[in-house]
């Protein structure tokens, strides 16, 4: 069971990577993905299922609902949907999508062996997790919400469209010669 660990980590390192070369940003979200995918299996295979279970969660699924976010707050234009759709052809498609399904096998295999844990290795419970996170670690964890709470404040002022309004005495004014 080794080599499910080993494959799953060779496809989060090309992920990874693929994330950093990609010139497209749609292209490199897709990657990322895969990538934390990729972690969670990795989770998996270690007797962590907890852990492979928030992995997914928070990271894939929040990354795809921030990047949602974004799309919307930035009110793109039918330019930018046509440019996007050419983005998302099934050939941008192909190759994280053949990632997912080796990844996916993996836990296949995994589920079906029904051991768990694929390499030797202690279970950490849920309990474990949230003591040490809100032990020892309060802090770190105070400074990440207070880091993703700058992020979502800074993107929101850069969504905001600034408009002028003048007050209508003004627009007269300045209408006369």
């Amino acid at each position: 069971m080794q080599l499910l660990f080993y494959i799953s980590s060779f496809i989060a390192l090309l992920a990874t990577v693929m994330v950093i070369t990609r010139y497209q940003p749609i292209h490199a979200l897709l990657y990322l993905v895969v990538s934390f995918l990729a972690v969670a299996m990795i989770f998996l295979s270690l007797g962590a299922p907890f852990v492979a279970v928030l992995e997914v969660i928070i990271y894939a699924g929040a990354i795809m609902v921030l990047f949602i976010f974004v799309v919307m707050m930035l009110n793109l234009d039918k330019e930018t949907a046509a440019q996007e759709r050419k983005w998302l052809t099934p050939k941008v498609w192909l190759g994280p999508s053949l990632l997912v399904l080796v990844l996916l096998g993996e836990m296949i295999v995994l589920l079906l062996k029904g051991n768990g844990s694929a390499l030797p290795g202690t279970t950490v419970p849920p309990r474990a997790v949230a003591l040490s996170l809100y032990g020892p670690y309060l802090i770190a964890v105070e400074l990440a919400g207070f880091l993703l709470m700058a992020g979502i404040v800074g993107a929101a002022h850069i969504g905001q469209h600034k408009k002028k309004h003048l007050h209508r005495f003004l627009e007269e004014k300045s209408t006369i010669p």
